[in-house]
């Protein structure tokens, strides 16, 4: 499959997952590409799998049947070219933000001296704004700044891939907006392919190219891809000024609240559909942006 034209970075081929004793798969038929470069959240009811669907891009779990391959190459394990930011910030209690951070890039880098770890551990806390905590242990931080240590160490391991598992949902409101507004900013600068789950329909607008919507489980699928058709410099302070907004909100609600469930047990097709809800209904198509050739001129 190929995303835009381009051979897709990641590619995920008839995923499924039965656990022991049960008598459906918790999802199957799963299929998805992600080019690099591209943020993709996932969004579904609880059960559908998504966490599980994560472990296996990370190498964490194993898929009873299917593929996935990542730069053409099959994910067998983990790899410290998948960096992953779990729920929970993971931090290890008895070391420094410094030292957790560096204990991860020592393990990319074994190689490396002191000066050049720290040097390195210093660029990514400043990059989440955590400069001056840099020599506090996680308890003297709350616990926004424990994800901002999880989301540096990941970003300080330099993958090719960052999973993300909600990272953001126990965080209050104010915390959480000011962590995504982060997130954009170090993608941006660093070009970073991004899946991550979510149940925030509005967090999945703002920092997403692609959203996979998944079907209820069992045999949970991926039903349809909404493609975000809103320009990628968004803002959270803005996004609800562009009327696209609103219809790519409104079919992401529409597909959780009244279409997921009749598609649960396999009735999703192995195949999902892509759409474009943002220019539904909307007379001006977008803007071609490719260069144009010159006029041609009659020679006499």
């Amino acid at each position: 499959m190929q995303t835009d034209g381009a051979v897709a970075f990641l590619q995920v081929e008839g995923l499924a997952k039965r656990f022991a004793g049960a008598a459906e798969p918790v999802f199957d038929e799963v299929n998805f590409s992600i080019a690099q470069g591209e943020f993709v959240c996932i969004i579904g009811h609880s059960g559908c799998g998504k966490t599980t669907i994560l472990n296996v891009l990370a190498g964490l779990d194993s898929a009873s049947a299917g593929h996935v391959f990542m730069d053409r190459r099959e994910v067998a394990g983990p790899s410290l070219e998948r960096g992953v930011v779990f729920q929970g910030h993971a931090l290890m209690p008895w070391l420094s933000v410094r030292s957790n951070i560096g204990f991860a890039v020592r393990s990319k880098w074994p190689d490396w001296n002191r000066a050049q770890v720290n040097e390195h551990a210093e660029r990514y806390v400043a990059m989440v704004g955590l400069s001056s905590a840099i020599d506090k242990k996680p308890a003297q931080l709350s616990g926004g700044m424990k994800q901002r240590v999880g989301i540096a160490r990941a970003f300080a391991i330099q993958p090719r891939m960052l999973l993300l598992d909600e990272p953001f949902g126990a965080l209050d409101a104010l915390t959480r907006g000011t962590i995504q507004d982060e997130l954009l900013r170090i993608c941006a600068e660093t070009h970073q392919t991004v899946f991550m789950i979510t149940h925030d329909v509005d967090e999945a607008i703002l920092l997403a190219d692609r959203i996979l919507l998944m079907s209820n489980g069992p045999q949970a699928r991926v039903a349809e891809i909404v493609r975000n058709t809103m320009p990628r410099e968004r803002q959270r302070a803005t996004l609800h000024h562009d009327p696209q907004y609103y219809r790519i909100r409104n079919h992401l609600v529409d597909f959780l609240v009244s279409r997921s469930a009749g598609l649960a047990h396999g009735r999703a097709p192995a195949q999902p559909i892509e759409v474009s809800p943002g220019l539904q209904d909307d007379p001006t198509p977008p803007a071609d942006t490719r260069p144009q050739p010159a006029p041609l001129r009659r020679i006499a």
